[in-house]
Order: C-alpha cells, then sequence, then structure tokens
C-alpha cells in the first residue's frame, strides 16, 4: 500500500527534522514546496520559468504554477511507495487542488493517506526561534537554551561561527505565528472533518517526537 503522508505545523515545530529521519528509515521521498520550486527554477522547466519572472518581479508565485510542480514531483517513479508532503497545502483550495492531483496519479492504487499536525505551545515555539542559532557552513542548528554548545558562538560539528537568522526575532517570529495560525485553523478542521488528521504533541527530544510520529502513521 502506498503511504502519502502530510506534515502540518507551525515554524520551529520541529517538522523538519523528523522529515528528514523518518525519510532516511522508511525510503518515503521528502518532497518539500520550497526546494521543488527552486530546483524547477534551476532546471530551467515550463513551469520553473515562469515561476522564476514572478520571483524576479518580487511577486508572489501562483498557487496554480506550484500545484504544477508539485504534481510533476508526485507523478515520479520515486514516490509511489510513498512520500511526505511539507509546505503544501496551505489553505482549503490548495487542499482541494491537491486532492485532484492525487485523484489522478493515484487511479486504481491502494492508497492511505494521513495528515499529520505537529502541536507545540506557541511559548515553546517562541523560544525555540529566539534562542536558534545556525551553522552557516555545514547546516547544523543549535538552540542556546535547550540544545547548549561547547564552546560560545562556536559549531560543535565543523567550528565555523553561527549565526542568527535576521528572522529569528520575537517580533518577526509573532507576525509569522500569526499568519501561519490565521491560514492554517480552516485547514486544521478540513482534515479532521475527514477523519484523516492526526496531532502529535511536538514538545520533547526529537527522539521522544520521534517515537509518537512512528506511533500514530503506523
Amino acid at each position: 500500500m502506498k503511504k502519502e503522508l502530510i506534515f502540518m505545523g507551525p515554524p520551529a515545530s520541529g517538522k523538519g527534522t523528523q522529515t528528514k529521519k523518518l525519510a532516511a528509515e522508511t525510503g518515503f521521498i521528502h518532497v518539500d514546496t520550497g526546494s521543488l520550486l527552486r530546483q524547477a527554477m534551476a532546471d530551467g522547466t515550463e513551469a520553473g520559468k515562469i515561476a522564476k519572472d514572478y520571483v524576479e518581479k518580487g511577486a508572489l508565485v501562483p498557487v496554480e504554477v506550484v500545484a504544477q510542480i508539485i504534481k510533476d514531483r508526485l507523478s515520479q517513479d520515486d514516490v509511489q511507495k510513498g512520500f511526505i508532503l511539507d509546505g503544501f497545502p496551505r489553505s482549503i483550495e490548495q487542499a482541494n487542488m491537491l486532492d485532484e492531483m492525487l485523484k489522478e496519479i493515484d487511479e486504481g492504487k491502494e492508497v492511505s493517506t494521513k495528515v499529520v499536525y505537529f502541536d507545540v505551545p506557541i511559548d515553546n515555539l517562541m523560544e525555540r526561534i529566539i534562542y536558534r542559532r545556525s551553522c552557516p557552513k555545514c547546516g547544523a542548528i543549535y538552540n542556546l537554551k535547550t540544545m547548549p554548545i561547547k564552546q560560545e558562538g562556536i559549531c560543535d560539528a565543523c567550528g565555523s561561527e553561527l549565526v542568527q537568522r535576521k528572522d529569528d526575532t520575537e517580533e518577526i517570529a509573532k507576525n509569522r505565528f500569526d499568519t501561519y495560525f490565521a491560514q492554517t485553523a480552516p485547514l486544521i478542521d478540513f482534515y479532521e472533518k475527514r477523519g484523516n488528521l492526526v496531532k502529535i504533541d511536538a514538545t520533547g527530544t526529537v527522539d521522544e517526537i520521534y517515537k509518537k510520529l512512528k506511533e500514530v502513521i503506523a
């Protein structure tokens, strides 16, 4: 049976970390909307060229173009065992578009679809973002409060100087959360009514959260 997983969660909910662990263990392909969009533009695909025109003008890429890029990826052979979709859908309109594309792709197949929502209290999210530091060289991510580093300001993995992202401030984070919850609340209700939404308590250590994740998708 093909397993289709849609991961949802606010910024800093940890779904990216959990996606990597799950993909490594199961072989499911991580379909990340942002990465797909950048790759399509770099490859110069038809949809990628259209997207690039909008990006270069500083405009939002039309959802139809994003959906086409996602559909092209979900149609490829390596995702027919299963995939983890991250970053799409973000609205009821997009959820309906996803329904249509999967209906076409999965015709005649036995499929299990689950939407996993990473639930984290807002105070925890704020803490994760404000104290987050990352390594620009190797990509390692730390938290000054919950995951202290051996030497202040230096990456444990490669010795490079750590940085704080410009948008990892309390004010910007609050705006991001307000936008996310306003857009996502109807989508959570949409999938709950369908009966295929599961929520996990995404607080605790990475391993603790991963254990909860595996239990709900089993």
